[in-house]
């Protein structure tokens, strides 16, 4: 019988050290196919690939999640001015972050990116579900400076596109953008929205949206709350939004219950910003508290509220192993 709650995961994996110690195309696929395998054996419905090539080691704060996907871009340089980088420190937005990830400097292209190459890996190394995650436009306009476009609407679009046009390819059960700059700042809600939607249009499969407060590390860079982006949240072109919120706990669950209902909700019910593993008996009563208020039919997934790549392998295997039986028990499976 299937679960009524499917669990999956946000995307990252701690990255294996033998892998980090000697990189190779054969290594990857080795390393990839481990991910997949401690998420099929802990039962989880939709996997993910771990992101493990996009691992970068000088950019250890965000796993190369930025840099990966705009150092191929053309129309963006990575050699940065003196002055470029005063503009971009400037920005209080971006305190979080040292330096740009680029500078626009003429108009976005695809350039060298090939996410359909990087999905077309891993999915030959699984037949389980699979999940494709994508870093969102509105992130990444963040992180660059622009001297092109004088318009951080028009260079979001201008990324929107261009991914859009790659996943368009992907075939995998979900493709998932990424936005973790968004929470704390509504105000670029409607314009993002639009740029998110773009990409989210795209999607042959199954859409979804992941939204955190930052994940540094393991420190929350965002402030603010789910309750100021509820008209974003129910205005994706999405099948379910991925949020964190076992961290911050479940003091919002009254604002969540006002999103669209027919954006489904991905639950955050691990936390990823500590070594302690939760209990099959925690995340069961938090599933118990949040379906009391949302209802029961408000959460198509549980999840972590991030990614795991900053933590140790044997944490997060525990971790995934617990978001499987809180699941069960729940539901009454086993």
């Amino acid at each position: 019988m299937e679960p009524k709650i499917r669990t999956t995961v946000v995307g990252s994996y701690p990255v294996p050290d033998w892998l980090a110690a000697l990189p190779s195309e054969q290594a990857l696929v080795d390393a990839t196919s481990v991910v997949f395998k401690v998420q099929e054996n802990a039962g989880i419905d939709v996997i993910a690939d771990g992101e493990l090539y996009r691992f970068d080691i000088n950019h250890p704060d965000t796993n190369g999640m930025i840099d990966y996907f705009v150092r191929p871009l053309s129309g963006v340089r990575s050699d940065l001015s003196l002055t470029e980088l005063r503009l971009f420190r400037a920005d209080e937005q971006m305190k979080f972050r040292s330096k740009p990830a680029g500078v626009v400097v003429d108009k976005i292209g695809e350039g060298e990116l090939n996410l359909p190459d990087d999905y077309r890996r891993a999915r030959s190394l699984t037949t389980f579900p699979m999940k494709f995650t994508v870093t969102g436009p509105h992130m990444l306009c963040k992180t660059l400076v622009d001297r092109h476009y004088k318009s951080r609407k028009h260079l979001c679009m201008a990324i929107a596109k261009v991914l859009a046009d790659q996943v368009s390819e992907i075939d995998g059960e979900v493709v998932q953008i990424d936005e973790a700059n968004l929470t704390g700042h509504p105000e670029d809600s409607e314009w993002a929205l639009e740029c998110i939607n773009v990409v989210l249009d795209a999607v042959k499969t199954t859409p979804a949206v992941h939204l955190c407060f930052g994940n540094y590390g393991g420190q929350t860079i965002q402030g603010g709350d789910w309750g100021k982006l509820i008209d974003f949240l129910s205005g994706l072109h999405c099948d379910h939004v991925l949020l964190e919120v076992a961290h911050r706990g479940n003091w919002e669950l009254d604002r969540l219950k006002e999103i669209n209902p027919e954006v489904k909700l991905g639950f955050g019910v691990v936390d990823i910003k500590t070594n302690v593993v939760e209990s099959a008996d925690e995340i069961a009563k938090k599933l118990e508290e949040a379906t009391g208020v949302l209802g029961e039919d408000r959460i198509g997934y549980i999840n972590p509220d991030c990614g795991f790549w900053m933590l140790k392998r044997s944490i997060a295997d525990r971790k995934i192993r617990a978001l499987v039986a809180g699941r069960d028990l729940f539901e009454g499976r086993g």
